[in-house]
């Protein structure tokens, strides 16, 4: 299984597969689609208009790996379910964290 993020220089970029108006913000671990690819699945009750949904998914990821909500911001994707989402900081930790939330 690939992991559901790349490292770059200053932070990582991380996969995630998107879906609005859930009943809880949450995150529920890592899914590999038939081509190989994994993407964090996570949940968000803000609906998908006006970029609301994507807010909902930084400050979720932000509070989930204890980063400030400035260093989260989706990059690609901002309208689709399948969403890149880039998180500065240290690559390392960050992966670390990252492959926590995938257990």
């Amino acid at each position: 299984m690939s992991a559901p993020f790349r490292l770059r220089d200053g932070g990582v970029d991380l996969f995630v597969r998107l879906t609005p108006k859930a009943a809880l913000d949450r995150l529920e671990g890592v899914e590999t689609t038939a081509d190989g690819r994994s993407h964090l699945k996570a949940r968000v009750r803000a609906v998908p208009e006006n970029g609301a949904a994507n807010q909902a998914l930084e400050r979720l990821l932000a509070k989930v790996l204890g980063v400030p909500a400035s260093t989260v911001s989706v990059v690609a994707g901002g309208t689709a379910r399948l969403k890149t989402v880039r998180i500065s900081g240290d690559p390392a930790m960050l992966a670390k964290g990252i492959e926590g939330l995938g257990s």
